[in-house]
């Protein structure tokens, strides 16, 4: 079996343009990670499938994007103002909320860049309840930034004093919190299955009373072994009324839900399934990456499934110096875009070469315009007009080559 070491990932990572250190030019800033070209085609292929399949695929889901600034006292009435800290070696906490500043002078107020996105969620209850009359259970969905100033960031991207949550609070009657709880547990397995995370390397723990957050009542970590250890991936927990009764307190507004139906009037309980977008990149690199010989030449690839993978097929003029091939794999390369936007166009060196290069990057299908593809018998396999508008189409995972019509190309790549 190959060995996956962090040093593979992380210079795989650079070299092929998926994550970069952040400012590097100017010597790096720890905790900080640049995703390259790669690298966002890869997330947003993961954030547009989570979307999709929690959000838009469900009837009992809605969708929010807030500010990253909130006023100051949503966090101090959520306790994370005095309670989301870390013990620094001398035994005191550290309390790892970024502020900055809004105003000048002496109207300039403390302010805090978001430990989580969930907060812009809770304080948005009953504004998207009044919008929208949504039915127990429901969910709220976000997907954004957060910042941490962790003490010892470490481990590439998995932990950074940066990163990107796909969150959702799902609401429920205090009764039924047991029922949605499990559920988004098994969810949270599909997800893994679905994006082609290496299963044998997904656990789920339960987390203990001392190393739950604040909020938690009761947490299960969907963890994955990465090269350096078994470490959580995606967290999901039981936080009771806690948020929405204590911003109801703090600020005095009515934060309670009506059934309309029944006329009862409470405080709904919430669950909270929570995946990070940059541990979840990490798990799929890792994941994906192997290595072999094809041809009697050592590879290295990443076997990304088409869902995920940021390049789905690469076109390629047979050579580039012949103008007539180059303008038919254009035309191939144009017609496949339109309808599939993430295809690569590659004539750099010769074919094995971009084969390696592809392979790298976990392009699943390469395929190459020739002389047959021109129905060209002189310059071509001979058999003439019998292979005309047909292409060679390579399989990443074997190597194996096959001809096609062109007019199938699109519908096979999807």
């Amino acid at each position: 079996m190959t060995e996956v070491t962090m040093d593979k990932i992380v210079s795989l990572a650079k070299r092929r343009g998926f994550i970069y250190p952040g400012s590097e030019i100017y010597g790096g800033l720890s905790g900080t990670w640049d995703y390259g070209p790669l690298g966002v085609e890869l997330k947003n292929n993961i954030k547009n499938l989570w979307w999709r399949i929690f959000v838009q695929d469900r009837d009992d889901m809605l969708g929010l994007d807030a500010a990253i600034v909130m006023n100051p006292d949503a966090w101090r009435a959520s306790g994370h103002v005095a309670g989301f800290a870390d013990p620094l070696e001398n035994g005191k906490m550290f309390n790892t909320m970024f502020t900055t500043s809004v105003g000048t002078g002496v109207d300039a107020i403390t302010v805090y860049l978001r430990p989580e996105t969930a907060g812009g969620i809770f304080v948005n209850f009953k504004n998207v309840v009044d919008s929208f009359h949504p039915k127990l259970p429901f969910g709220i969905a976000q997907i954004g930034k957060a910042f941490r100033n962790e003490i010892a960031p470490r481990d590439f991207v998995f932990r950074s004093r940066e990163f990107e949550q796909l969150e959702i609070e799902y609401f429920v009657r205090p009764t039924e919190w047991e029922k949605a709880f499990g559920e988004w547990q098994k969810n949270q397995i599909i997800f893994a299955e679905t994006i082609g995370l290496a299963l044998s390397h997904i656990k789920q723990v339960e987390v203990s009373p001392e190393d739950r957050a604040h909020y938690s009542k009761q947490s299960v970590d969907t963890e994955f072994v990465y090269p350096f250890g078994q470490k959580e991936l995606w967290g999901l927990a039981y936080r009771t009324d806690y948020d929405l009764a204590a911003h109801a307190e703090a600020s005095g507004v009515d934060l309670s839900y009506l059934d309309e139906i029944t006329g009862e009037r409470f405080i709904p309980h919430v669950v909270e399934p929570s995946f990070g977008i940059d541990r979840t990149v990490l798990a799929l690199l890792v994941s994906a990456y192997a290595e072999d010989a094809l041809g009697g030449e050592a590879r290295t690839y990443l076997k990304f499934n088409s869902a995920v993978a940021p390049v789905k097929a690469a076109v390629f003029p047979l050579l580039k110096n012949k103008p007539e091939l180059v303008a038919k794999a254009r035309e191939v390369y144009g017609m496949l875009k339109k309808d599939i936007p993430q295809i690569m166009w590659d004539d750099n060196g010769n074919i094995g070469k971009r084969y390696r290069r592809q392979d790298e990057i976990g392009t699943p299908y390469c395929i190459t315009i020739d002389f047959d593809t021109l129905g060209d018998p002189s310059t071509g396999s001979g058999q003439g007009s019998s292979l005309k508008d047909t292409i060679t189409i390579r399989n990443r995972d074997t190597g194996e080559q096959e001809r096609v019509s062109i007019n199938s190309l699109a519908s096979r790549i999807a």
